[in-house]
């Protein structure tokens, strides 16, 4: 991927300085191109409602929601001790096999966090074309992914379990796993999972014939 960086003045400096300092080479943006072994994707901040019954909503966001993070366009800030940066991400090559982290984890001195928000996302035919910059997009065939796995944490960070959704690709059914208890899971219960790790497929050509087919 690529990664564009560029560093902020401290917020709380005079207008004027801000804008001397932007004009120095330390402020201009600046790209490095860098592999990676998985994507992160930021969740929002969980504002947690309550219904007329006391009863807490738990908030949604759609996949491609945190998915644009890897646009080229969208920006975040980073905060360091002393240092301030914005970033943009672009990926350059999908690979045969992506892995997601969904980060509902946050630590700080005292505790780990965890945001509940349910990420809805389809389970197969999501197509990574646009997070490509254009002039690679010409040498990705095949840019569409489907789901074969999905690992879930269920309850609080410090005593919290795990589950495992896996795909047969033989039969094309779905299989949850816990410990050693397996048990058949429809691909729609799968999508309302607190999801934390996934694995994606690209299809290759003649997968893609099949789908046409």
């Amino acid at each position: 991927m690529r990664i564009f960086t560029k560093k902020l003045p401290h917020p709380d400096l005079p207008a004027e300085e801000k804008a001397q300092l932007l004009q120095n080479s330390e402020y201009q943006e600046m790209m490095v191109e860098s592999t990676f072994l998985y994507l992160t994707l930021d969740l929002p901040t969980a504002p947690l409602y309550k219904d007329e019954k006391e009863q807490l909503i738990i908030p949604q966001v759609p996949l491609f929601s945190i998915l644009a993070k890897f646009n080229g366009a969208t920006e975040k800030e980073y905060k360091t001790y002393k240092e301030n940066f914005l970033k943009r991400f672009q990926l350059t090559k999908l690979p045969p096999y992506l892995i997601f982290c969904i980060k509902r984890f946050t630590k700080n001195n005292f505790f780990v966090e965890k945001n509940p928000t349910i990420v809805n996302f389809p389970i197969t035919n999501v197509d990574l074309r646009e997070y490509l910059s254009e002039e690679v997009q010409a040498a990705h065939t095949n840019t569409t992914y489907d789901l074969i796995a999905n690992i879930v944490h269920d309850g609080k960070p410090s005593e919290g379990s795990y589950r495992i959704h896996v795909l047969h690709h033989g039969t094309g059914k779905w299989y949850e796993l816990q410990d050693l208890q397996v048990t058949d899971i429809l691909p729609q219960m799968i999508t309302l999972s607190e999801a934390y790790i996934q694995i994606w497929k690209r299809r290759e050509e003649d997968e893609m014939n099949q789908q046409g087919a």
